[in-house]
């Protein structure tokens, strides 16, 4: 059944408006909202595009740098700090893409952001527009999930994926701010599903020798939704995994560099075990 693509772009639209509500309360704030609302444009407005008219990946990807610019200037002249600025740059490059390449099923791309906003919003929960940023693109997503889930009627497209992925790398930035530097590595336990979903399949496809660039279904998600014939299962686990990810971050938040480096450098391991598993599995032919 023909679905229609780029319904994502009503979430771009409500979080846009979020945004400049926030500036607008908080002026001290403006310079980080107006730069991040301008990249958050350029990485939808690419996304439109593509959605209609496909581009070349290396076009999409110059639009992605800009943005990710636009957000690391407006983080560093923030006072944010120059190591936050950087993260803030290569978390817009890498989160835009993932959540591209991880929008393949009905519901999965839309609450994997909704958890890791709420999970970011816990970890720095002294910061009001952090959290009230979060809030917005919650409830932005809530507003579109019911027509993406348990059954798309619409799908995200890029101009969703990329939107998404672009406003948690802003709540990342903001969240590394309030965090001590030792508890940086929590920020990866929410978003750990899809980096490694994402990131080994990438890495397993540049081995190959595999045009690692171009549109595949090769996921571990896309496998196993293959394999259970639907994908609420899929799209449910994911839910349940990064919902003990985030109350983990949140729990070790008060921790110390040591405990928080044992126990993130344990999540991974299992997620890259557990990745391995799944996707082994996923290539057995199903029996009845």
């Amino acid at each position: 059944v023909p679905t229609p693509r780029g319904g994502g772009i009503a979430i771009a639209l409500a979080f846009l408006v979020a945004m400049v509500a926030m500036a607008a309360r908080r002026p001290d704030e403006i310079v980080l909202l107006a730069c991040a609302g301008i990249g958050l444009v350029l990485v939808a407005g690419i996304g439109w595009i593509d959605d209609h008219r496909p581009l070349s990946p290396w076009s999409r990807l110059a639009v992605h740098v800009l943005a990710a610019g636009w957000l690391m200037v407006g983080v560093y002249l923030s006072g944010r700090g120059g190591a936050a600025a950087v993260a803030a740059f290569g978390a817009a490059l890498v989160l835009v893409n993932v959540w591209n390449f991880m929008d393949g099923i009905d519901g999965l791309a839309a609450t994997q952001a909704a958890l890791v906003a709420a999970g970011l919003s816990l970890l720095a929960g002294t910061d009001a527009v952090l959290v009230h940023l979060g809030l917005a693109l919650i409830a932005s997503i809530f507003g579109f999930l019911p027509f993406n889930f348990p059954k798309a009627r619409i799908f995200l497209g890029d101009v969703g994926s990329g939107a998404l992925g672009y406003a948690l790398a802003l709540l990342l930035a903001m969240s590394l701010h309030r965090l001590p530097a030792a508890a940086w590595p929590l920020v990866l336990l929410p978003l750990s599903a899809f980096l490694l979903d994402a990131g080994l399949t990438l890495s397993a496809r540049i081995i190959g020798g595999e045009k690692w660039w171009t549109p595949h279904v090769q996921h571990v998600y896309q496998r196993w939704a293959r394999r259970l014939g639907g994908h609420p299962p899929v799209t449910i686990a994911f839910a349940v995994w990064t919902l003990v990810a985030c109350s983990g971050a949140a729990w070790l938040a008060g921790s110390g560099r040591r405990e928080i480096a044992m126990v993130v450098s344990v999540w991974l391991v299992s997620g890259i075990g557990l990745w391995r598993f799944l996707r082994v599995r996923s290539a057995t032919p199903t029996t009845n």
